[in-house]
């Protein structure tokens, strides 16, 4: 945001405890804590579950020789690691904003999101490896054994789906995580076919073939994940509102709104929106009243969690460019 403020200039900031004032406001607040603390369970839960079944599928993997399992084990420990960052981040956004951090915590759950999306990224490229190694050079693998701890994976990858699907699926971190599982589900069901090729006709090279499916199904949910936690760490301006238009619609919504300038869009996670801009009002209008009919009408159309407004008369704007033209014509000159 630019420092150009005059002494008339009218700050305005609109914070978290507002929203109880107004009456879209109703889903933050008592609600939105409920929500924190039934998603953190279920997280838990859920880290618990995939943690605990991932060491049995990395033992049932080398055991057995099956690169389905150990994509299915890799893709599970990724997971652990998303689901214990989640729950972390999760935990951390009920701690109160400081003079350090004055908008919190909350943009951790989002980093958190950009984490296990880089680390399924990583995966994906060893399953590739290890996968086109193994086409070339096919290892025997114990379909017996595979079946067995595949069944066993989808039952518990099953559960944790379960578990997440029915939690707040507005959260990125509780859609990262469904993605996490999802791609689980998906490793499951491939080991599972590929076992039962090789029962029936001993065709190993469907092993790593099966792998390389269960990696491409990863690689493209580990992207969506990844650029859009990254759009919102680089202030990028949610995807619902465009700047352009904004700058259009004000002041054709609200008479008393000249123009609107210097507007910033950005988001802390998701589902909170934050704006800031300059609005141009004539000289016969009254500041506060101005202000209070942009929030309003930010808050109706884009539910925007906090927003600055500073105001400009329209004749100290003029008075600015005339300034300004002199001081180019003079130069010059």
């Amino acid at each position: 945001m630019t420092q150009d403020r005059a002494p008339h200039d009218h700050h305005d900031h609109d914070h978290d405890h507002d929203h109880h004032s107004h009456g879209h406001g109703h889903h933050h607040g008592h609600g939105h804590h409920h929500h924190g603390t039934d998603n953190e369970r279920r997280l838990l839960w859920a880290m618990i579950l995939t943690g605990g079944f991932m060491v049995a599928e990395v033992a049932g993997g080398l055991v057995t020789g099956s690169l389905a399992l150990l994509a299915d084990a890799g893709h599970m420990l990724t997971d652990s690691a998303s689901l214990a960052l989640a729950w972390v981040a999760a935990r951390l956004t009920h701690r109160p904003a400081n003079a350090r951090k004055t908008y919190g915590y909350h943009r951790v759950q989002v980093l958190a999101a950009f984490v296990n999306g880089v680390a399924l990224l990583v995966i994906v490229a060893w399953i590739l490896f290890e996968a086109v190694r193994r086409l070339w050079a096919p290892t025997e693998v114990a379909s017996a054994g595979m079946l067995a701890i595949a069944v066993l994976g989808l039952v518990v990858n099953l559960g944790v789906f379960w578990l997440l699907h029915s939690g707040d699926r507005g959260n990125i971190n509780i859609r990262g995580a469904l993605l996490h599982v999802l791609g689980d589900l998906l490793g499951s069901v491939a080991a599972i076919v590929a076992a039962v090729v090789i029962m029936v006709t001993g065709w190993m090279p469907i092993d790593p073939l099966l792998s390389l499916l269960a990696a491409a199904l990863i690689a493209r949910s580990a992207w969506e994940i990844t650029t859009q936690s990254a759009h919102i760490l680089l202030e990028g301006a949610p995807a619902h509102i465009d700047s352009e238009q904004l700058i259009r619609d004000i002041p054709q919504a609200l008479s008393d709104i000249e123009s609107v300038h210097h507007v910033h869009i950005w988001s802390l996670t998701p589902e909170r929106v934050m704006i800031t801009l300059h609005a141009v009002i004539h000289d016969s209008v009254d500041q506060d009243h101005a202000i209070l009919a942009i929030r309003a009408y930010l808050k109706k159309r884009f539910d925007a969690d906090h927003i600055t407004v500073q105001i400009e008369r329209q004749s100290h704007c003029l008075e600015k460019t005339g300034i300004e033209h002199d001081a180019i014509h003079a130069h010059s000159s």
